[in-house]
């Protein structure tokens, strides 16, 4: 399959510390942080996809004693990650680098968070990213996902200041899209989101803790 991420990077290279400020409130990410904090054994490896500045989830998993290893694709971002979670390693690459057989290994994780990073897909390879995070994990791995809920496939929208593409899925198909690539979902949140800026629109974010099949 092509990738095709132009621009994606850039506008996240951009935003930069902004990103933090426009969504100033993730309760769902600290919630989903502190289930696997929970579940964890101190020293546990947790990848974080799509990690962003690292802030609240990298650090917050970091400074429970959890082994962190981040991921994003703006060199931006990582240099944010590796200045606000200095104990995390952080690299800049795409979750396509991470496939099986792919230029990148990172080795196998107790737990994988994708916190609105696999919005960032085409919704053609978000079947293939889920299928990736499986293969990264332990036999009983943690998976947390977040996704905002909505019918919409590689689509333009302004953010941030920026311009980037999005996709999601309603409630029930994202459900459905999990579990057919070997995951068990043992937990749901939702909430209404209005992020602290005016050209980002509110939106229903969907959380899911999942454990991995064999």
């Amino acid at each position: 399959m092509e990738i095709d991420r132009a621009g994606q990077a850039e506008a996240f290279d951009a935003i930069g510390d902004h990103y933090d400020e426009a969504f100033p409130h993730k309760e769902g990410q600290i919630a989903s942080a502190e289930w696997l904090i929970a579940s964890l054994p101190a020293g546990s490896r947790v990848l974080d996809l799509g990690c962003g500045t690292g802030v609240p989830t990298a650090r917050r998993l970091a400074q429970a004693g959890l082994r962190v290893v981040g991921v994003d694709l703006s060199d931006g971002m990582v240099a944010l990650a590796r200045r606000n979670v200095p104990t995390g390693v952080f690299h800049q690459a795409d979750i396509a680098d991470l496939r099986p057989g792919g230029p990148r290994d990172l080795g196998r994780f107790d737990a994988v968070t994708a916190f609105f990073a696999l919005l960032m897909l085409p919704r053609a390879e978000i079947p293939l990213a889920l299928r990736t995070v499986h293969h990264l994990l332990s036999p009983h791995g943690l998976f947390a996902l977040s996704m905002v809920e909505a019918d919409v496939d590689d689509f333009s929208i302004p953010f941030i200041g920026r311009t980037i593409r999005v996709s999601g899925y309603l409630r029930e198909e994202l459900r459905e899209v999990v579990e057919a690539t070997g995951f068990e979902i043992v937990a749901e949140t939702s909430y209404t989101y209005a992020p602290a800026t005016v050209d980002v629109q509110p939106e229903v974010q969907i959380f899911l803790r999942c454990g991995r099949r064999a």
